[in-house]
């Protein structure tokens, strides 16, 4: 679950950090030549409204060469891998709010970033955040 070692490594290329329970408190060192970085299956999620958001941020400003993302299998990437109840619609609305964020990535998850959606994202993509009620409290 410790990433504290990575920062000696400052001229990594690619980082697969699948399948380690890495969550929304994940922070990476700065990262200037990573191009290739793959968080599937971990626990990262939208719970409240700015998890994925800060996470995007956080990457944009440690790895500003980063192509190529792949965020399946967490809850933050809304999909019938993580749940029955998404659908392709939820998943292209994710696309759009990450590429906004991260304008250099060629691909994400598993499909590769096209000029339609890149101009989309450009437009809309600040408007697609993913945002999960908060529980009503009982008496309210």
């Amino acid at each position: 679950r410790s990433l504290e070692g990575l920062k000696t490594f400052s001229c990594l290329e690619e980082l697969i950090l699948d399948n380690n329970l890495l969550g929304n408190d994940l922070r990476l060192p700065r990262l200037p030549h990573l191009h290739t970085l793959t968080l599937n299956k971990n626990q990262i999620s939208f719970q409240r409204n700015t998890y994925l958001e800060s996470l995007l941020d956080h990457l944009a400003d440690v790895v500003p060469s980063l192509e190529y993302l792949s965020l399946l299998g967490n809850m933050a990437c809304p999909n019938e891998l993580v749940s029955k109840d998404k659908d392709e619609d939820d998943y292209q609305r994710y696309r759009y709010f990450v590429l906004h964020k991260l304008t250099n990535l060629k691909f994400l998850d598993t499909r590769k970033v096209t000029k339609w959606e890149r101009e989309e994202a450009l437009l809309r993509g600040a408007f697609m955040k993913v945002v999960k009620p908060m529980d009503a409290k009982v008496g309210d």
